[in-house]
């Protein structure tokens, strides 16, 4: 009885505007964090990351907001508030990344971590890609399967990536300079955690098309 009740309610589906919205400030952030990276005007990328974080956590509190405001949501309210969270990890761990950078005054980068920049920002577009399919979860399940299965396989180059990058930092500072060897090796570990929150984002998907199919 209470599924039809449910059924005939009107849904709040601006929730999927809110995903949306966010998903795209994950983009603009792994696009920043990839310049910077590079090198491109160090100090500029990183505000920039630091000011969408702070757009992120605002769609994030109002999702949060929205979940217990609404009657009816479109799917569970646990999986909205696991999702936008996983989301919102993932632009966190680029301001980490950002406040590494910024707090050892560091002005250039191996290019194993550019290569990973790369694999951050395929995520954030494949998930900006995900996430508005979710407005019709079953219909769309095929493809948001496939899109989660990519996330996966980026997050398994990126272990790769890490592992490579940990290795040549050794091979190169860790017995002339180790300073340069444990800050390098922080910023690896956040970039790689950043790919980790993304994998995080897909599992989280995964688990929305699993209960709406």
């Amino acid at each position: 009885m209470m599924g039809w009740f449910r059924r005939l309610m009107p849904r709040e589906d601006r929730f999927f505007d809110l995903f949306a919205r966010h998903a795209e400030t994950l983009v603009a952030g792994a696009q920043a964090l990839q310049k910077l990276l590079a090198g491109d005007d160090i100090e500029a990328r990183c505000e920039e990351i630091m000011a969408l974080e702070a757009s992120a956590d605002a769609i994030t509190s109002e999702v949060m907001l929205a979940v217990r405001r609404s009657f009816i949501t479109p799917f569970d309210r646990g999986d909205i508030k696991d999702l936008i969270q996983s989301m919102d990890d993932a632009i966190d761990m680029m301001r980490k990344t950002v406040k590494t950078v910024t707090l050892f005054e560091q002005r250039s980068f191996d290019p194993l971590m550019q290569e990973m920049a790369v694999v951050i920002v395929e995520a954030a577009r494949l998930t900006a890609e995900a996430v508005p399919l979710l407005v019709q979860a079953s219909a769309n399940s095929r493809r948001l399967s496939e899109l989660t299965e990519e996330i996966t396989r980026i997050e398994e180059r990126s272990d790769e990536l890490y592992d490579r990058g940990l290795k040549e930092l050794f091979k190169k500072h860790a017995r002339s300079d180790a300073m340069a060897y444990l800050i390098g090796s922080e910023i690896y570990g956040e970039l790689e955690k950043v790919v980790d929150r993304f994998e995080d984002v897909a599992n989280e998907i995964s688990g929305i098309v699993i209960e709406n199919v």
